[in-house]
């Protein structure tokens, strides 16, 4: 058994049933749990109440004084896969559907190893930005390797402590019959399926304080047939675990839905069944108020993802309109070629200014962006135990020091602090599942430099594939 005591924290923002911000408060983690929070917690109390006689415990006392601790942030839409062709000159100034076409052949250069390394780098600039749980939707499968791509990235992800929903995502529907991606990363619908059931099998965890869970997740209706669509949704729910998807992403996709199905987007994911409370969309930039007001009674819900919205000039979600609506919402950095970064606090800052500009000043504040980084996330994700600081809850948290020199002078409020202000978003310390897995602003469990090396040799070596 171990133990953490945060000592008498500056504000604990809890984001919890009643937003509760506590000033002057301990937080004790017992193993993976909170188990204490309150003013005054003695060494006697712990020693009496939390821990046993056993001589080998820990108890580590972290004077927390200058310190807001957050809950841990949730990031519901990523692909880490793309760490390695991120910002590549010839697609920064494309739009989604030709962007896809240059960066395909590329991706189909993928290797275990560079699945693994890109992972170990985008999981890694999460958590150095707060964030500690991720959701990770991987569809690139090259003929010439193994189907176990997707156990790399769960590989990685307990290797640096990230708390990880992995989506075997996939792609069945290639140029030839109609679709966009190339013949050398689509697969049958037999293999996927086939695959998809060994993946929940082997890695799916249903406990509430799971670490690491599976999503099915074909990628999008212009990449997979419509059997597999109906397939896939019923797959996860012989398993019970959540779907998930990119729609309504660019009026490109609306008019290929349009053209491919006679539906616009939503239509079609309700004809063939996706749509309810264990399904989620990236994106959703171009619905109507009447489909949301679907979205809403069916309790689906979306990842918005504004720098990559913004970048790939897809367009804004109408995000306000969700909220009121009732619809539920994440945040999401999305994949690391359209951002090109995995910085979930800086997602929070461009979110609340993009609404701002296009949807009012009070559209969106900044309480009402941590909690889609927080609560939106584990509404999403149908995890409760996440998303919020409070007694048995799961100890995910991170620290930020507010004697920074880019905070000074603008400490009225730390949420606004932590979205608004300074000139880095890498936190002090987090914690995911009671374990410190950022000290320092350093993580814990991997060589930083080392990491890099090696994720910037294989992104050449996938580069120059391409070009020989």
């Amino acid at each position: 058994m171990t133990a953490t005591l945060f000592k008498n924290a500056r504000e604990i923002i809890t984001m919890d049933e009643d937003n509760r911000r506590l000033q002057g408060y301990d937080l004790l983690v017992v193993d993976e749990k909170i188990a204490a929070l309150k003013p005054e917690i003695g060494i006697p109390e712990i020693r009496r109440d939390y821990l046993t006689d056993d001589p080998d415990e820990e108890l580590e006392i972290i004077e927390s004084r200058d310190y807001f601790i957050f809950p841990g942030l949730i990031n519901t839409h990523h692909h880490f896969f793309q760490v390695l062709t991120r910002n590549i000159r010839e697609v920064q100034d494309v739009e989604l559907f030709d962007w896809l076409k240059h960066l395909y052949p590329i991706w189909a250069g993928l290797t275990p190893e560079a699945v693994y390394y890109s992972a170990l780098v985008a999981g890694g600039e999460l958590l150095k930005t707060g964030c500690t749980t991720s959701v990770d939707q991987y569809y690139v499968f090259p003929h010439q390797e193994k189907l176990t791509l997707l156990d790399e990235e769960f590989r990685a992800a307990d290797e640096l402590g990230l708390r990880l929903h992995a989506c075997r995502g996939s792609m069945s529907l290639s140029e030839k019959d109609g679709g966009l991606p190339p013949d050398e990363v689509v697969q049958s619908q037999e293999e996927i399926l086939e695959d998809t059931r060994r993946v929940i099998e082997k890695y799916h965890d249903p406990e509430p304080l799971a670490r690491q869970r599976v999503i099915v997740s074909p990628c999008s209706p212009f990449s997979v047939t419509e059997e597999l669509m109906r397939e896939s949704i019923e797959l996860a729910r012989e398993y019970q675990v959540l779907a998930h998807t990119h729609l309504a992403e660019t009026e490109d996709e609306n008019q290929f839905c349009r053209e491919k199905f006679g539906l616009r987007p939503l239509e079609y994911m309700e004809k063939v069944g996706w749509i309810g409370p264990d399904v989620f969309f990236a994106h959703g930039v171009h619905l109507e108020p009447e489909e949301l007001e679907r979205m809403a009674r069916s309790g689906t819900g979306v990842a918005h993802c504004p720098v990559s919205n913004m970048k790939l000039s897809s367009g804004t979600a109408p995000v306000p309109e969700m909220f009121e609506k009732g619809v539920p919402v994440g945040l999401a950095v999305d994949g690391s070629a359209s951002n090109d970064a995995s910085n979930l606090i800086a997602e929070m800052k461009s979110c609340l200014l993009l609404h701002k500009l296009q949807h009012g000043i009070t559209s969106l504040g900044p309480e009402d962006v941590l909690r889609l980084a927080t609560r939106g996330g584990s509404e999403l994700l149908n995890q409760p135990e996440i998303g919020s600081l409070a007694e048995g809850r799961a100890a995910d948290l991170f620290l930020l020091d507010s004697s920074r020199l880019a905070l000074a002078g603008g400490l009225s409020d730390p949420v606004s602090a932590l979205i608004n202000t300074g000139t880095s978003q890498e936190v002090d310390l987090t914690m995911v599942a009671g374990e410190i897995v950022v000290r320092e602003n350093e993580l814990t469990r991997i060589e930083e430099r080392e990491v890099a090396l090696k994720t910037n040799q294989l992104a050449r070596e996938i580069l120059e594939k391409v070009d020989s």
